[in-house]
């Protein structure tokens, strides 16, 4: 039997239940893992609260993991059994001591980049991978403003961007955040609890603008992000923690300079196995470069699943959080 956590009905984090159940085994292009560590991120939140459906009740959270190769199903020839691998896709169920996956979603880990590194990077790296070399390319000598800029994704993104670079304004919620950030690639920081995102960002461009605001944290500084942009600029709305934007009106995007939206998913742009496998090695790249750095700052059970989703509903991580099986 294996440990696994459970949703049988939407809500709080008190839904998340750690039970015993029997995962099978791998069929044609499935593969086992015994997982080593599994990643928290906001995505696990939407499906448990209900924001995105479930595909069924009660499921197993989670996209994110790393692990070894147990077993092998019929017609897979990448794989090895005692392979490390990591992932970062569907389908749901990475809160589990082991669990079967599709052999084509799971990518092999270089000898360099541990296990909890894997599970840390892997679904916010491949964000940052796609958010600043193919949604918007990030060019150097360009100043950018990413939004909640000491979480998971803007840890990396954010030394990536000046990696890049980038002069890169970033956005956080108290002075330990903004010393985080700074510390990882910005060189700006504006406290949007107590000061004017948009005439700060303003200030800092001489009135221009930025070509592209990244923000994930959705209704509460969708508006700000537009006044933000200038005139042809992109605003990258990649997540909603804060919650869902309401419906728009396009006019307000000719109104405020001929400005783009767009609402792209890590899933799409790895929906190809070819696309996957390099969006992994450019990340395994700068990180074994150590041009970006991957830090965890909470480690819990995975039986304590619940009290990780408090915490970072509650905005009280930084950086990554593991769920250790």
């Amino acid at each position: 039997m294996t440990g696994v956590v459970r949703v049988h009905e939407v809500g709080g984090p008190e839904v998340l239940r750690f039970e015993e159940t029997d995962v099978g085994s791998p069929g044609p292009g499935q593969a086992l893992i015994r997982q080593t560590a599994v990643g928290l991120n906001f995505i696990d939140v939407y499906f448990r609260s209900g924001l995105y459906p479930p595909p069924q009740l009660p499921f197993t959270p989670g996209i994110e993991g790393a692990g070894v190769v147990e077993a092998l199903g019929e017609g897979v020839s990448e794989l090895r059994e005692g392979q490390r691998v990591a992932y970062a896709s569907p389908p749901l169920g990475a809160y589990a001591e082991r669990r079967v996956m599709p052999a084509e979603r799971l990518v092999a880990l270089p000898d360099e980049v541990s296990d909890e590194q894997a599970a840390a990077m892997m679904l916010k790296g491949m964000t940052a991978q796609y958010l600043l070399r193919r949604t918007y390319r990030v060019q150097p000598g360009q100043t950018i403003l990413f939004h909640a800029a000491a979480g998971g994704v803007g840890s990396i993104a954010c030394q990536w961007a000046k990696h890049l670079g980038a002069t890169v304004i970033g956005t956080v919620g108290s002075e330990a955040k903004a010393e985080l950030a700074r510390a990882h690639g910005c060189a700006h920081v504006i406290r949007y609890d107590r000061e004017d995102v948009v005439a700060g960002v303003r200030e800092l461009t001489g009135g221009k603008g930025v070509p592209v605001v990244y923000d994930s944290v959705g209704q509460a500084t969708f508006d700000a992000s537009l006044d933000c942009l200038a005139p042809l600029g992109m605003l990258v709305s990649f997540g909603q923690s804060s919650g869902k934007i309401p419906p728009v009106d396009l006019g307000i995007l000719s109104q405020k300079g001929s400005l783009y939206v767009t609402r792209p998913t890590l899933m799409t742009y790895t929906a190809a196995r070819s696309d996957l496998l390099a969006a992994a090695n450019e990340l395994f790249e700068v990180v074994t470069s150590g041009a970006v750095k991957i830090e965890i700052h909470q480690r819990l059970p995975l039986r304590d699943a619940p009290e990780a989703h408090r915490a970072l509903e509650g905005r009280r991580t930084t950086g990554s959080t593991l769920l250790l099986p």
